[in-house]
């Protein structure tokens, strides 16, 4: 075998060669560059120099005096020495008197002590610039404490970034306590302005300085301990707050029993006639606070007072301000209607007792020794360890119990809906039943399902319902039939029926609001339930809606179109309503108010054409898409804008109760006729003969007989 080489090889000569170079050149430059860096200083020294010079020639010498004790003696020689070979004054002329003053005066810098590199008046220029410096500071007091500042998230704008910060509210808690007081106002001109300004102004400080937790008292224990500062600043400012909260509420409940009561004060400060606008004020407050901190401490307080003010006849404007609406009629309806603002998407579904109060249960070790693997029983155990830790520590609510709390909220509220429908039913509480009954009919027990939709069925056919309310009706029918109800054997036709006959309620009048009600019972009867719907239904359905569109205000034709779209989508076989030839026997029945056997595929959706020349844009765009075919692509495809949206969300979006057209409706521009027909250019020319005639002739008082003309019409 062959000895191996050692890798490292020796530099060739011409290497090294141009290596030597290298550094030559490099010796070179650093040489060259200290040079240039001596230069550069002697020429800079040179300038301080010469500057230096200039300043002392410009500027009147001072008087020398010689800093260092220890050269006044010699100083004090030189004196004399001068004096001795100075002349006397008086053996001098005045012209070389007056000279040597002039030059006195224009001492140079070779006159003063060069122990010093400072110019003339350096010392005084310091002083001036310090002082100018001083006065640009500006000025704070020094009875102002500083502030200490919460740094919030900045705020961007167009100029750029804001910083935003707060002062911390700890130390203005006592504040509250004097802005409470003027809640006591003595002064009659403005005792009642200040107070209800008060009470309004205590209400936003309260709702933006509450934490978003509630505070509890503190034990015996806690109170002992010892805690750091900060914790401790924290938990005088929290006992501070509900201290002020409470005696805050106390006074807004004071002037609503003032208000109850209507006797006068000994004060007599305020008149029985304010009383009520204090309460108002007051009560408005409370309601409030009762919104925006139901975490916060007395949030049950608030309620116990706010409740009885209700359905109290004689505090009619107090109670809608509770609700925060205009009504007309009794109180009552509107607490049921406070029913519908109960945020309950899911209950608790019946299971066994066992399947309910089942805990997690954990692994034995033998268990884990059999299934797992030893680093899978370390991981194993810190996970059982942490979740037995967050169990102890969780101080939110679980699921289970928000479950049961929610159904058993529910179950009060059925039980207020069915006593009202079997005791009350032709009572003014009937409509916020049958709409809270629209709301949470897919929550409703399937045992009640039947007898639900026997009363449902027997108040449509009473006719003691209003129109909305029938529709309320059919609508919790269909709710409870698309739920839980969708596994049972239940026909609603009937239902079907009543809505198909009474579309044409719906006008351009007061009915046009109910248009909303009946797009959403459309969805939930035919596209929802599109499997159980017949095609005859569908296209009775479709011919209908467009003969209603005809009739109604703009943002309720667009509604129905948009239905309309959506059904000929859902049952593409529709689309022979497109088509002028008959789809089989029979003529179309129009009257017939059963959907199924009105022959609705004998006809056409001539209707659609009309409404092509509508005078609002999207009713003819809507119009002219359907008449397509509605498609999804091509010239003839609707806008994201209107193909994204619900039908009921373009009626709110087109809406006409700002009594003005969405987009605005161009004007008709009609040409003038270069010749108006007025007179008897209308009429024929025997009929001007025969008229003229009539009218010259002399005015006779004969009777008048029509049997001659009923003969001759018989004949």
């Amino acid at each position: 075998m062959k000895a191996r080489r050692n890798k490292k090889q020796l530099p060739s000569f011409r290497k090294l060669l141009k290596t030597s170079k290298v550094k030559l050149e490099n010796k070179l430059k650093n040489k060259q560059f200290k040079q240039q860096s001596t230069l550069k200083k002697y020429r800079k020294e040179q300038r301080k120099l010469r500057q230096a010079v200039k300043d002392a020639v410009s500027k009147k010498p001072i008087p020398l005096e010689d800093p260092k004790d220890k050269q006044r003696g010699k100083r004090i020689e030189r004196k004399e020495e001068e004096e001795e070979e100075a002349l006397p004054l008086d053996m001098m002329d005045e012209d070389d008197l007056q000279l040597m003053k002039d030059l006195g005066q224009r001492a140079s810098f070779l006159t003063r002590d060069l122990s010093s590199s400072e110019p003339v008046h350096t010392k005084k220029r310091k002083h001036e610039r310090i002082i100018d410096k001083y006065e640009k500071i500006p000025r704070t007091l020094q009875t102002t404490p500083e502030k200490e500042l919460i740094h919030l998230l900045p705020i961007k704008d167009k100029s750029g970034i804001i910083p935003q910060t707060r002062e911390k509210p700890g130390e203005s808690i006592k504040k509250l306590k004097e802005l409470r007081s003027m809640l006591m106002e003595q002064d009659p001109d403005v005792a009642v302005t200040v107070r209800k300004l008060v009470i309004v102004s205590l209400m936003e400080l309260f709702k933006d300085i509450t934490p978003s937790y509630k505070i509890r008292p503190l034990t015996e224990a806690e109170k002992s301990a010892k805690m750091r500062k900060e914790t401790q600043k924290l938990r005088e400012f929290e006992e501070g707050l509900v201290s002020q909260y409470k005696f805050y509420l106390e006074n807004l409940e004071q002037m609503v029993k003032d208000w109850k009561q209507r006797k006068l004060k000994k004060s007599n400060v305020v008149s029985l006639k304010a009383y009520k606008g204090l309460a108002e004020v007051a009560v408005k407050s409370l309601c409030e606070l009762l919104v925006a901190l139901p975490h916060f401490n007395f949030h049950n307080n608030i309620i116990v007072l706010i409740v009885p003010l209700m359905n109290d006849m004689s505090k009619l404007e107090v109670s809608r301000l509770v609700f925060s609406r205009e009504s007309i009629g009794f109180l009552t309806p509107f607490m049921l209607k406070t029913f519908l603002c109960l945020r309950i998407k899911e209950v608790e579904v019946k299971k066994d007792t066992e399947d309910i109060n089942k805990p997690k249960k954990f692994m034995t070790f033998k268990e884990k020794r059999k299934t797992l693997s030893r680093m899978q029983r370390k991981w194993k155990k810190a996970e059982e360890k942490l979740e037995r830790e967050l169990r102890e520590a969780e101080a939110s609510e679980s699921t289970e119990k928000k479950l049961k709390l929610h159904t058993e909220t529910l179950n009060i509220v059925f039980v207020t809906y069915f006593r009202i429908l079997k005791k009350a039913q032709r009572s003014p509480l009937l409509p916020a039943v049958l709409e809270g009954l629209a709301k949470f009919a897919h929550l409703i027990n399937v045992e009640f399902f039947d007898d639900l939709l026997v009363v449902l069925h027997t108040l449509i056919e009473s006719g003691d319902l209003s129109y909305q309310e029938s529709l309320h009706c059919v609508q919790t029918a269909f709710h409870i039939l698309s739920g839980q109800g969708d596994v049972l054997n239940i026909d609603p036709m009937k239902f079907y029926t009543h809505l198909y006959k009474t579309l044409f309620k719906l006008h351009a009048g007061a009915t046009n609001e109910g248009v909303e009600t009946v797009l959403q019972c459309l969805e939930v009867m035919l596209t929802k339930r599109r499997k159980q719907v017949s095609q005859q239904r569908a296209l009775a359905f479709i011919k209908r809606l467009c003969t209603l569109a005809l009739h109604v205000l703009p943002n309720s034709s667009i509604g129905i179109l948009a239905t309309t779209r959506i059904l000929m989508h859902t049952f593409p076989k529709t689309d022979l309503l497109l088509d002028n030839e008959s789809q089989g026997s029979g003529v179309f029945l129009p009257e017939l108010d059963e959907p199924e056997y009105c022959n609705a595929q004998n006809t056409a959706l001539w209707e659609l054409h009309a409404l092509r020349r509508h005078y609002h844009p999207v009713v003819q765009r809507f119009a002219s898409h359907l008449i397509a075919g509605a498609p999804s692509e091509g010239s003839e495809a609707l806008k994201p804008e209107l193909s994204r949206r619900s039908a009921a969300e373009l009626f709110e979006a087109y809406s006409m109760a700002a009594m003005t057209f969405n987009p605005p409706v161009e004007s008709s521009n009609s040409k003038m006729k270069s010749k108006v027909l007025q007179g008897d250019s209308f009429l024929d020319e025997d009929l001007n003969q025969l008229i003229n005639r009539h009218c010259n002739e002399a005015v006779t008082q004969s009777p008048l007989d029509f049997t001659k003309y009923l003969e001759t019409s018989l004949q």
